[in-house]
């Protein structure tokens, strides 16, 4: 998985560089490392290419506290959420994460 940096944060838009052998392709979802010792980050899908390197992100979350130069690394893939009939009657936000309290969700399958 590619490492870049964040270059750019304008509301939820935010812009990241990465190598030049190794950019995100649309719509892949790109990890920002906010605090590594809690182990929190922020999704973002690449909507963009800008060149110099660059792509455009959206965030799927709030965008406080992002600076430029935090780390950002690419997931390879999409986002994606559970599917099945492990999923009815559940909730989830945009990331597929439950947010009903009814814990976690034993889906087999995930689709972007």
């Amino acid at each position: 998985m590619a490492e870049g940096r964040v270059v750019q944060v304008i509301g939820p838009v935010v812009d990241c560089k990465f190598p030049p052998d190794a950019l995100p392709k649309i719509l892949n979802a790109v990890r920002i490392i906010v605090d590594e010792k809690e182990n929190k980050s922020l999704i973002v899908e690449v909507a963009q290419m800008l060149g110099n390197d660059i792509v455009r992100c959206i965030a799927m979350a709030s965008t406080d506290g992002l600076v430029r130069g935090m780390k950002a690394v690419d997931t390879g893939g999409p986002i994606t959420v559970p599917v099945g009939k492990e999923t009815l009657g559940r909730v989830f936000n945009v990331l597929g994460e439950p947010i009903d309290r009814l814990g976690p969700v034993e889906a087999q399958k995930r689709m972007p």
